[in-house]
């Protein structure tokens, strides 16, 4: 598996924001294409505009109708949106959502169809996508209504993995979605996943507290006692490594966090803040517990910067390259003929030792 080279589909983003720009300057080192073979998304037009608008080198296009058409030591495109789409830099606009939409719905049919192996998808704009063919919060709940599987947002470094319990919620909701069945099935998926994905023979997982100080025994909070505790025996019991709850405004600030190979939080913002602050130049957001590989670049569509020639493409290059990992990871999983992320519950850890 290790000279293979993968297939790797990308869809554009949004059009008026930096995806354009950071695609085009991964791939402007030939070395890249040594390593996959990359599919755009989009529209050729457009990506000449970006490049053009960006002063970046000419890059020579190989335009497609379908991903298995994708020639191995070329930049390919799949044209699949109107190519008059008005590009408007640094704008969310109803044009910019549908073009994203059009994109990333193109690039995962052929991923799942297997014309393709991997799937990396650059920033969208949450509210410009919205249409009656997209009603998500964003890519991660897309995907797991397109492809199937229970999805765990998971961000990872190069040290540092987070996981979230709920993901893209509002706060006020947030108490309320935090059960004991959830957190064991967040912290199955993580368990498996970092065996998998990420080779990691017997992880050891921190699970953060929902409450300020981690309730300080109940006088902050009760989810810790009846809830988050409960939850982490039950996983134990699975032959899972899970240890916790931390209180969660220490903890990243500690060496206490290297100790472990990943950390579950509660929620969105309880781990992404922390992460960003930690690892943001080479973060990866990866959707674990589904049956293709997913990642993207931990950044947003960063209008305020468009059209700028200032993006960094560090992120996107490591979706990249993590893309291409996890694959190999899967497929040498696969040979071995031990795959826990097709088990269940304790199922998934017979093996373990």
């Amino acid at each position: 598996m290790s000279n293979q080279k993968i297939k790797v589909a990308i869809s554009h983003g949004d059009v008026n924001g930096i995806s354009y720009e950071v695609i085009l300057k991964a791939f402007s080192d030939p070395q890249m294409l040594e390593i996959c073979t990359p599919v755009i998304y989009g529209s050729s037009k457009v990506a000449t505009y970006h490049r053009k608008a960006l002063n970046l080198p000419a890059v020579n296009l190989n335009s497609i109708s379908a991903g298995k058409e994708a020639h191995s030591h070329r930049i390919n495109i799949v044209n699949c949106i109107d190519d008059n789409i008005r590009v408007e830099l640094g704008k969310p606009t109803e044009a910019s959502g549908q073009a994203a939409f059009q994109a990333l719905e193109r690039a995962v049919e052929e991923v799942v169809k297997g014309d393709m192996d991997v799937l990396v998808t650059a920033p969208i704009n949450k509210k410009s996508i919205q249409s009656s063919s997209f009603n998500f919060p964003g890519h991660t709940e897309y995907l797991a209504s397109s492809v199937g599987g229970t999805p765990l947002m998971l961000m990872v470094g190069d040290w540092l993995r987070v996981g979230v319990v709920t993901g893209h919620i509002p706060v006020h909701e947030i108490s309320k979605n935090i059960t004991k069945e959830l957190i064991v099935e967040k912290l199955r998926i993580l368990n498996d996943t970092l065996k998998v994905d990420f080779v990691i023979r017997k992880p050891r997982i921190a699970v953060l507290g929902l409450n300020p100080h981690a309730g300080d025994d109940g006088l902050l909070g009760s989810e810790e006692k009846e809830i988050i505790q409960p939850a982490l025996a039950e996983a134990r019991e699975m032959g899972i490594m899970a240890f916790g709850p931390f209180p969660a405004d220490g903890f990243f600030a500690t060496e206490n966090m290297r100790k472990f190979d990943a950390v579950l939080a509660m929620y969105h913002d309880q781990g992404l803040t922390p992460f960003k602050a930690l690892s943001f130049s080479t973060g990866v957001n990866f959707t674990a517990g589904l049956p293709i590989v997913r990642t993207s670049p931990d950044h947003g569509t960063a209008y305020e910067i468009a059209g700028q020639n200032v993006a960094d493409e560090q992120s996107f290059l490591s979706s990249v390259y993590m893309a291409i990992d996890i694959f190999r990871n899967r497929k040498m999983n696969e040979e071995v003929g031990t795959n826990p992320l097709k088990s269940s519950g304790a199922d998934s850890y017979g093996s373990d030792e």
